[in-house]
């Protein structure tokens, strides 16, 4: 599996606040795992070289696979939990479990202060994040595949944060855990109840760490044969349906009408500033975890759609707005599908390189998540 670390310039928030570094995992490369330092001459800073994490695919697990953006040293050094490689002696990481059954433990969140960009390349999914202009990368991702033992059954995620990168990173090592747990309490019956509680349950405990910011959330479970989306936020999920673009979330901001509504409705207000619409002037998503001082307005509950896993849906695309504000769902779709449908040897990491640099392309300053799921893994 491979994973890339991004950090995130996300022009969600407003206000000036405590901004926090950020890490995407990149997890694929051919050669011996090691951290590169790679000069770019398009940097955004022309003294300082583009750091790049890069790190072999490991053996897939008996009993099921975690990776998160938090998986990784601030100095690139991969975990030794997945590499079996030593790491240096002055990183004090503790070992945590991340609670899907019989799940080997992964590290918890190290600072990712350092690191460009992160790629990262898994067992039927791969994640390609870049940072942004702003001084810290504020985006995280997480993925969980083979999970009870079961080769279709996974979890990924992508988490674009605001006003520091401790929400993000947070939901990243907790909500997929909430999720399943929340599952097991209710069975599959009730798994729309359950996601939302999953969602609900990692705001409040996230609340409860009394942290400065919040994040936006799209998440996707593929379980017994079903694919189970959701979001806060506007991190959008976009599927390819024999070459079609679907999106299968729709984006919670302000602007939205019945967001705008609900907000009212619950004595809060709506403005536009420079063109974009904001809660109380400030935020531009109205839904996520955290964001403890709009709380009352700004809430967790996402909003789920359940498919089936069928032949013709192709891949699926998970991305923060760094993506979405410049390429449209179907352009993501055109651009990626030569790359990974009805080719012999498929590239989605090249594709979604290709989507995050159409992106830049385009002028877009924030950080940027891609993750592709190749969804015939899980038929």
């Amino acid at each position: 599996m491979s994973c890339t670390v991004a950090l995130s310039n996300s022009p969600v928030f407003s206000p000036s606040g405590r901004v926090s570094s950020s890490l995407f995992c990149k997890t694929s490369s051919a050669a011996a795992p090691s951290a590169e330092t790679i000069k770019n001459p398009s940097s955004t800073s022309p003294s300082s070289p583009l750091r790049i994490l890069r790190l072999q695919k490991p053996h897939p697990s008996p009993s099921g696979l975690i990776v998160n953006s938090s998986d990784f040293s601030a100095s690139g050094s991969p975990s030794p939990s997945i590499l079996k490689r030593k790491r240096p002696a002055r990183l004090d990481i503790p070992i945590v479990s991340m609670g899907f059954g019989n799940v080997p433990p992964t590290p918890s969140a190290a600072a990712g202060r350092d690191t460009d960009v992160v790629e990262v390349e898994g067992d039927g999914y791969v994640v390609y994040c870049k940072k942004g202009k702003r001084e810290a990368m504020e985006d995280r991702f997480s993925a969980a595949i083979n999970l009870q033992g079961d080769s279709k059954q996974a979890c990924f995620g992508i988490f674009d944060g605001h006003g520091g990168a401790k929400a993000a990173e947070f939901a990243a090592e907790n909500l997929q855990k909430n999720i399943m747990d929340e599952i097991d309490k209710r069975g599959d019956a009730e798994i729309e109840e359950a996601v939302k509680n999953g969602y609900l349950r990692t705001d409040d405990e996230f609340l409860k760490e009394d942290v400065w910011g919040g994040t936006c959330s799209v998440t996707a479970l593929i379980r017994k044969g079903n694919l189970v989306i959701s979001n806060a936020g506007d991190c959008r999920a976009v599927l390819s349906r024999k070459g079609i673009a679907e999106a299968l979330t729709s984006d919670h901001r302000p602007s939205r009408e019945d967001e705008r509504d609900r907000i009212e409705a619950l004595g809060g207000y709506v403005d536009c500033k420079h063109g974009v619409w904001r809660i109380h002037g400030s935020l531009s998503v109205s839904r996520g975890i955290g964001d403890q001082y709009l709380k009352q307005w700004v809430i967790a509950e996402p909003e789920t759609r359940i498919l089936s896993v069928k032949p013709e849906l192709e891949f699926l695309i998970l991305a923060s707005d760094g993506l979405w504000d410049k390429v449209s769902n179907q352009e993501a779709v055109d651009l990626a599908r030569p790359l990974c449908i009805d080719i012999e040897k498929p590239e989605p990491l090249s594709a979604c390189r290709k989507l995050v640099d159409l992106s830049i392309s385009r002028g877009s300053a924030d950080d940027i998540s891609v993750m592709l799921i190749q969804l015939e893994q899980f038929h």
